[in-house]
């Protein structure tokens, strides 16, 4: 004889069948540091979603404990790799502000910086001679990095990440020198001789003794001829001069001198 299962009966069957599906976990018994050893394995793998997963989990089921306290800094990396910039530092300010003598706290700024150093590809694309018009951009990730690496050394000056951060930061230095006189030059060219003596000026006084310092005073003379205010192109050419005796924009002043 058969038995004909009602919906109620059937509905309560299915429920159990679900929960069951649900009770099925993998890693229901995994310890932390089985959790952290997968976790770190898929990242490496280049799984970072399941990798994050897994050290999201460890945290949530072990919340206290060295394993717990890396996951939260193995996250911040996990999205950092990940590409998601926002994340990565996100997780890196938390690890930060939850554990700020950490001993891999240095890290924690370390990895925060790079996020941002990366994500300055609009700059750095820009600087290797792509032309777009950078007249109203803030190049606001490098300036956040430079930040982030200089509270790196001034709270950890003998941290191994110390002089890796202080390179990274005269790099920044310079690209930021470098981006302000490619911006007044960008104005120069086009007749906007204001604007292109202020950015000039701002990059020698932001950035002085950087190798576009030569880029800033020779902008400015052109900018100031052009503008025929020739005592003040004459100062900023005595300056260049002294400094860049073989520099290539004195022949460039010399030149629109002549077609004046």
């Amino acid at each position: 004889m058969y038995r004909v299962i009602g919906p109620l009966t059937g509905l309560v069957l299915l429920l159990i069948a679900g929960c069951s599906g649900l009770t099925d976990d993998p890693t229901k018994n995994w310890s932390p540091e089985k959790f952290y050893t997968e976790a770190k394995q898929k990242v490496e793998e280049g799984d970072y979603e399941t990798g994050i997963k897994y050290f999201e989990t460890l945290e949530a089921r072990y919340p206290y404990g060295r394993y717990a306290e890396q996951a939260q800094l193995e996250i911040a990396y996990a999205y950092y790799k990940y590409e998601e910039p926002a994340l990565a530092i996100a997780a890196a300010d938390r690890f930060i502000r939850l554990h700020p003598t950490h001993p891999n706290a240095d890290y924690a700024y370390y990895l925060k910086g790079l996020v941002n150093f990366r994500g300055e590809k609009g700059l750095v694309n820009w600087l290797l001679g792509s032309r777009d018009d950078l007249s109203d951009r803030d190049p606001k990730g490098a300036l956040e990095s430079y930040n982030t690496f200089n509270e790196l050394v001034t709270r950890f000056p003998n941290s191994r990440y110390a002089t890796d951060a202080r390179q990274r930061m005269a790099y920044l230095i310079e690209a930021q020198a470098k981006y302000e006189t490619q911006v007044a030059r960008f104005y120069f060219d086009r007749s906007a001789y204001v604007a292109a003596v202020n950015r000039a000026k701002y990059s020698l006084e932001t950035y002085p003794r950087t190798p576009s310092t030569e880029d800033a005073l020779g902008i400015m003379t052109l900018a100031y001829k052009a503008m025929g205010l020739d005592d003040l192109a004459d100062d900023s050419l005595r300056v260049l001069r002294r400094n860049f005796p073989d520099s290539r924009y004195i022949g460039e002043i010399t030149a629109q001198t002549v077609r004046r």
